[in-house]
């Protein structure tokens, strides 16, 4: 089986006191429930505030989870974004990293679930 990169989940474990289930749940309903798009919408219309808000929110949350190859690219936008300099490869990459976290994620609840 391929390793898990985009994902601590001993330190997410650690993080809900090593309720397995509990941190299937919260990554189950970050994955149902987490869209990107919206980050890139707000940037597609100028609106620097609210896109900064969205990606705030998302480090915040991929911190928690300990999603950390996404956080690390959401850490990298949000800093473009209160700079006001967003740069193409950045959005290209925290896209694919988000594709690339899902199937782990999935792997990732199936054996905590």
């Amino acid at each position: 089986m391929a390793k898990i990169v985009y994902v601590d989940q001993e330190d997410g474990k650690r993080r809900v006191m090593d309720n397995k289930k509990l941190y299937a749940r919260l990554l189950t309903k970050f994955k149902d429930e987490t869209r990107i798009e919206p980050i890139f919408a707000a940037l597609d219309a100028g609106n620097y505030e609210e896109a900064q808000g969205l990606a705030h929110t998302l480090k915040g949350v991929t911190a928690n989870l300990s999603i950390i190859g996404l956080h690390a690219k959401v850490v990298e936008l949000e800093a473009q974004i209160k700079a006001r300099s967003v740069k193409p490869k950045t959005v290209k990459a925290v896209k694919t990293v988000f594709a690339q976290t899902l199937p782990e994620l999935e792997r990732v609840i199936e054996e905590n679930g």
